[in-house]
Protein backbone atom coordinates (compact mmCIF):
# COMPACT_ATOMS: atom_id res chain seq x y z
CA UNK A 1 0.00 0.00 0.00
CA UNK A 2 1.12 3.70 -1.09
CA UNK A 3 1.28 5.91 1.67
CA UNK A 4 -1.52 7.77 1.84
CA UNK A 5 -0.87 11.76 2.94
CA UNK A 6 -3.86 13.33 1.85
CA UNK A 7 -7.70 12.31 0.27
CA UNK A 8 -6.34 12.81 -3.48
CA UNK A 9 -3.72 10.14 -2.71
CA UNK A 10 -6.21 7.89 -0.78
CA UNK A 11 -8.97 8.21 -3.72
CA UNK A 12 -5.81 7.31 -6.31
CA UNK A 13 -4.28 3.90 -3.63
CA UNK A 14 -8.39 2.73 -4.00
CA UNK A 15 -8.66 3.62 -6.97
CA UNK A 16 -5.53 1.63 -8.54
CA UNK A 17 -5.56 -1.37 -6.02
CA UNK A 18 -10.05 -1.96 -6.61
CA UNK A 19 -8.83 -1.89 -10.70
CA UNK A 20 -6.69 -4.60 -9.76
CA UNK A 21 -8.91 -6.56 -8.23
CA UNK A 22 -11.67 -6.16 -11.03
CA UNK A 23 -9.45 -7.28 -13.10
CA UNK A 24 -8.21 -10.14 -11.22
CA UNK A 25 -11.73 -11.75 -10.52
CA UNK A 26 -12.11 -11.08 -14.75
CA UNK A 27 -9.42 -12.94 -15.35
CA UNK A 28 -10.19 -15.78 -12.89
CA UNK A 29 -13.82 -15.75 -13.90
CA UNK A 30 -12.52 -16.26 -17.51
CA UNK A 31 -11.26 -19.15 -16.74
CA UNK A 32 -14.44 -21.02 -15.46
CA UNK A 33 -15.78 -23.20 -18.07
CA UNK A 34 -19.00 -22.61 -19.74
CA UNK A 35 -20.48 -25.26 -22.59
CA UNK A 36 -19.26 -22.69 -25.38
CA UNK A 37 -15.37 -23.47 -26.66
CA UNK A 38 -13.11 -20.34 -25.39
CA UNK A 39 -9.47 -20.42 -25.56
CA UNK A 40 -9.34 -18.72 -22.18
CA UNK A 41 -10.29 -21.91 -20.43
CA UNK A 42 -6.81 -22.73 -21.15
CA UNK A 43 -5.42 -19.66 -19.76
CA UNK A 44 -4.49 -21.09 -16.52
CA UNK A 45 -2.70 -24.89 -18.41
CA UNK A 46 1.23 -24.62 -18.19
CA UNK A 47 3.31 -26.86 -20.23
CA UNK A 48 6.90 -27.96 -19.35
CA UNK A 49 9.17 -27.54 -21.98
CA UNK A 50 12.25 -26.34 -22.86
CA UNK A 51 13.35 -27.15 -19.12
CA UNK A 52 10.99 -24.34 -17.57
CA UNK A 53 7.05 -24.00 -16.96
CA UNK A 54 5.42 -22.00 -19.32
CA UNK A 55 1.99 -20.89 -20.45
CA UNK A 56 0.26 -22.80 -23.68
CA UNK A 57 -0.28 -20.16 -25.71
CA UNK A 58 3.43 -19.37 -25.77
CA UNK A 59 4.34 -23.09 -26.82
CA UNK A 60 0.70 -23.49 -29.02
CA UNK A 61 -1.16 -21.59 -31.61
CA UNK A 62 -4.58 -21.58 -30.09
CA UNK A 63 -8.26 -21.61 -31.78
CA UNK A 64 -11.64 -21.96 -31.52
CA UNK A 65 -12.90 -23.61 -35.23
CA UNK A 66 -16.17 -24.34 -34.14
CA UNK A 67 -18.34 -23.82 -31.37
CA UNK A 68 -17.64 -27.06 -29.43
CA UNK A 69 -13.86 -27.37 -30.35
CA UNK A 70 -10.17 -25.85 -29.23
CA UNK A 71 -7.56 -26.80 -31.76
CA UNK A 72 -3.93 -26.18 -30.06
CA UNK A 73 -0.94 -26.18 -33.25
CA UNK A 74 2.20 -26.57 -31.30
CA UNK A 75 4.66 -24.33 -32.54
CA UNK A 76 7.75 -26.72 -31.90
CA UNK A 77 5.77 -30.63 -33.03
CA UNK A 78 8.56 -32.36 -30.43
CA UNK A 79 6.23 -31.06 -28.11
CA UNK A 80 2.89 -32.51 -28.67
CA UNK A 81 2.81 -34.86 -25.97
CA UNK A 82 3.73 -32.59 -23.36
CA UNK A 83 1.39 -29.98 -24.61
CA UNK A 84 -1.62 -33.22 -24.70
CA UNK A 85 -0.35 -34.26 -21.02
CA UNK A 86 -0.59 -30.51 -19.20
CA UNK A 87 -4.11 -30.15 -20.59
CA UNK A 88 -5.36 -33.25 -19.21
CA UNK A 89 -3.73 -32.37 -15.92
CA UNK A 90 -5.22 -29.28 -15.72
CA UNK A 91 -8.32 -31.17 -14.53
CA UNK A 92 -10.88 -29.34 -16.65
CA UNK A 93 -13.13 -32.32 -17.67
CA UNK A 94 -11.16 -31.81 -20.95
CA UNK A 95 -10.20 -34.98 -23.00
CA UNK A 96 -7.16 -33.86 -25.63
CA UNK A 97 -6.55 -36.02 -29.14
CA UNK A 98 -3.48 -35.74 -31.15
CA UNK A 99 -3.01 -36.69 -34.34
CA UNK A 100 0.58 -36.00 -34.44
CA UNK A 101 0.42 -32.11 -36.20
CA UNK A 102 -2.19 -30.76 -34.03
CA UNK A 103 -4.11 -31.54 -30.47
CA UNK A 104 -8.00 -30.97 -30.62
CA UNK A 105 -9.66 -30.74 -27.73
CA UNK A 106 -13.46 -30.94 -27.71
CA UNK A 107 -15.53 -29.27 -25.11
CA UNK A 108 -18.49 -31.24 -24.43
CA UNK A 109 -22.09 -29.76 -23.05
CA UNK A 110 -21.50 -29.24 -18.95
CA UNK A 111 -24.27 -31.47 -17.33
CA UNK A 112 -26.52 -29.80 -15.20
CA UNK A 113 -24.16 -30.76 -11.60
CA UNK A 114 -21.06 -29.38 -13.55
CA UNK A 115 -23.19 -26.33 -13.92
CA UNK A 116 -24.77 -25.88 -10.73
CA UNK A 117 -20.64 -26.22 -9.58
CA UNK A 118 -19.31 -23.70 -11.82
CA UNK A 119 -21.84 -21.44 -10.64
CA UNK A 120 -20.72 -22.19 -7.14
CA UNK A 121 -17.31 -21.13 -8.07
CA UNK A 122 -18.56 -18.18 -10.10
CA UNK A 123 -20.37 -16.82 -6.67
CA UNK A 124 -16.89 -17.90 -4.49
CA UNK A 125 -14.75 -16.13 -7.03
CA UNK A 126 -16.74 -12.78 -7.12
CA UNK A 127 -17.60 -12.84 -3.60
CA UNK A 128 -13.90 -13.23 -2.96
CA UNK A 129 -13.30 -10.27 -5.14
CA UNK A 130 -16.23 -8.22 -3.26
CA UNK A 131 -14.49 -8.86 -0.23
CA UNK A 132 -11.19 -7.72 -1.30
CA UNK A 133 -12.67 -4.32 -2.81
CA UNK A 134 -14.13 -4.13 0.84
CA UNK A 135 -10.77 -4.85 2.54
CA UNK A 136 -9.26 -1.91 0.13
CA UNK A 137 -11.96 0.71 1.81
CA UNK A 138 -11.24 -0.30 5.37
CA UNK A 139 -7.77 0.31 4.94
CA UNK A 140 -8.43 3.41 2.82
CA UNK A 141 -10.68 4.96 5.68
CA UNK A 142 -8.25 3.75 8.72
CA UNK A 143 -5.81 5.62 6.44
CA UNK A 144 -8.66 9.13 6.09
CA UNK A 145 -9.33 8.76 9.73
CA UNK A 146 -5.53 8.30 10.93
CA UNK A 147 -4.72 11.46 8.88
CA UNK A 148 -7.84 13.25 10.96
CA UNK A 149 -6.81 12.08 14.41
CA UNK A 150 -2.94 13.34 13.76
CA UNK A 151 -4.76 17.12 12.59
CA UNK A 152 -3.55 16.70 9.13
CA UNK A 153 -7.15 16.71 7.63
CA UNK A 154 -10.05 18.42 8.58
CA UNK A 155 -13.58 17.07 9.64
CA UNK A 156 -15.25 17.90 6.32
CA UNK A 157 -12.66 17.02 4.38
CA UNK A 158 -12.58 13.47 5.70
CA UNK A 159 -16.05 12.87 5.31
CA UNK A 160 -16.25 13.97 1.68
CA UNK A 161 -12.79 11.46 1.37
CA UNK A 162 -15.04 8.53 2.86
CA UNK A 163 -18.01 8.96 0.72
CA UNK A 164 -15.36 9.33 -2.03
CA UNK A 165 -14.46 6.29 -1.06
CA UNK A 166 -17.22 4.43 -0.54
CA UNK A 167 -18.69 5.79 -3.92
CA UNK A 168 -15.58 3.97 -5.30
CA UNK A 169 -16.43 0.74 -3.30
CA UNK A 170 -19.84 0.59 -4.39
CA UNK A 171 -18.97 1.25 -8.11
CA UNK A 172 -16.14 -1.72 -8.00
CA UNK A 173 -18.60 -4.18 -6.30
CA UNK A 174 -21.07 -3.37 -8.71
CA UNK A 175 -18.18 -4.23 -11.54
CA UNK A 176 -17.77 -7.42 -9.90
CA UNK A 177 -21.73 -8.22 -9.55
CA UNK A 178 -21.91 -7.32 -13.35
CA UNK A 179 -19.34 -10.10 -14.49
CA UNK A 180 -21.03 -12.79 -12.28
CA UNK A 181 -23.97 -11.92 -13.78
CA UNK A 182 -22.83 -12.27 -17.33
CA UNK A 183 -20.83 -15.24 -16.19
CA UNK A 184 -24.10 -16.95 -14.58
CA UNK A 185 -26.06 -16.47 -17.42
CA UNK A 186 -23.07 -17.91 -20.19
CA UNK A 187 -23.50 -20.76 -18.02
CA UNK A 188 -27.06 -20.91 -17.74
CA UNK A 189 -27.39 -20.25 -21.32
CA UNK A 190 -24.80 -22.71 -22.84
Amino acid sequence: MTTITDPESAHNDAVRRMDGTVEHVRRELSGVRTGRASITILDAVHVEAYGTDMPLNQVASLSVPESTLIVAAPFDPSQISKIETAIRKANLGLNPSNDGKVIRIPVPPLTDERRKEMSRLVHKLAEEGRSSVRQIRRDSNDALKSLLKNHELSEDDERRALDDIQNLTDAHVKKIDELQKSKDDDLLTH
